[in-house]
């Protein structure tokens, strides 16, 4: 249960004011079809997150303890200072959309920009981290969709409401909680 609910809140936290929160909100305003707008972004971020959390995974499996608790602990602190810079959808990376389905396009859309984006690696060392690998892509896609669909659904206005550096501060902390108490040795590895 713990796997689940960090996995949930830090990722929660940490796409408010990210690129695929813009881009979900680009998506609800071209396609005006929340529902197969919310399924594409689901389907696209469980099939990230599960290959993101299985690589966590494959990562815990080739160090010893130590060494993996220095490298899951700088990781969390690296995620923490990535948190505080802020992200935007350039243009040249806004997806075309001629000719497509809303869900396709969000699918497609949503697993490209999720690549490398700060809540996939989150994702790599919370799997890293947890033992369950069901909790953590559970908990990460959770909290994807816990921040996407209120901007898919309000839209616009709504994000022009959001404090986003106190909420982007705030993930940080908690990814720098974790960090130290990584590195600290309090909880378990697996």
């Amino acid at each position: 249960m713990e796997a689940f609910l960090v996995s949930t809140g830090v990722v929660a936290l940490a796409e408010i004011g990210d690129k695929t929160q813009l881009l979900a909100l680009l998506l609800a305003v071209r396609f005006r079809q929340p529902v197969a707008v919310l399924l594409g972004i689901f389907v696209a971020t469980l099939a990230n997150h599960a290959l993101a959390g299985i690589s966590g995974a494959w990562i815990a499996s080739l160090f010893g303890p130590e060494i993996l608790r220095w490298i899951i602990g700088l990781s969390f602190l690296a995620v923490a200072a990535w948190m505080l810079v802020p992200d935007k959808l350039d243009e040249d990376e806004a997806p075309r959309f001629k000719g497509r389905s809303a869900f396709m396009a969000s699918l497609i859309a949503m697993f490209l920009v999720e690549m490398g984006d700060k809540t996939q690696i989150a994702t790599v060392v919370l799997g890293a981290r947890f033992e369950s690998l069901l909790a953590v892509v559970a908990g990460t896609t959770a909290g994807m969709m816990i921040a996407n669909t209120p901007a898919v659904l309000l839209g616009e206005a709504a994000a022009r409401h959001v404090p986003l550096k106190l909420i982007h501060g705030a993930a940080a902390a908690i990814f720098a909680v974790i960090g130290v108490t990584v590195l600290l040795g309090f909880g378990s590895l697996p």
